[in-house]
């Protein structure tokens, strides 16, 4: 069983994170551990009408992000990697200063330490030159810096796709790829 840490932060995407929960469920042999934001809680309820609630019914377990004593907190806890879909500017700023102040980011400083993998997908556009700074500072430490951007060879037709293309492209990058995931073949 492979343990996966999820983070929703508050930045616009929310259904990244949903759809990863769900595909990461697919599997059958993967136990996930969600931190919701207060912020993300939010959003989530915004963007897809899903409440907190519902969102445990797609995870094996789920941590308040004020529990900064929960197991995810540790090195000792072994998980997979962590995926923090969608990841504000915010979060992705806390984590590069070592702010630790609440579960979300400390798990995310975890497996930065302990060398596991640490997927941000980061969402926000345009860029300026300190975000820039910030995600290259992150990728010095080891995180993969993955924005949710659309490809189109698979021919999406509905928003839906699109998000998940974007999540099985997640799913490769912690090692447990799809077989039904859309994969360019080539010309």
């Amino acid at each position: 069983m492979q343990r996966i840490i999820v983070g929703v932060s508050g930045a616009s995407g929310a259904p990244y994170g949903v759809r990863l929960l769900e595909l990461l469920a697919s599997r059958g042999d993967v136990e996930t551990h969600l931190i919701v934001s207060r912020a993300g809680e939010k959003t989530v309820f915004q963007e897809t009408g899903l409440k907190l609630a519902d969102l445990k019914e797609k995870a094996t377990f789920i941590h308040s992000v004020d529990a900064i004593g929960a197991s995810v907190a540790s090195g000792s806890f072994l998980a997979h990697g962590m995926v923090i879909a969608p990841c504000s500017v915010h979060t992705m700023s806390a984590i590069a200063s070592g702010n630790t102040s609440n579960l979300l980011t400390r798990a995310a400083d975890v497996n930065l330490k302990e060398r596991r993998p640490l997927i941000l997908m980061v969402r926000e556009s345009p860029f300026h030159l300190g975000h820039l700074r910030t995600m290259a500072a992150l990728a010095e430490m080891g995180a993969i810096i993955a924005p949710p951007l659309p490809a189109f060879y698979h021919r999406p037709k509905s928003v839906d796709e699109i998000v998940t293309h974007s999540a099985q492209r997640v799913m490769d990058l912690l090692g447990l790829p799809l077989d039904e995931a859309a994969r360019w073949s080539g010309e």
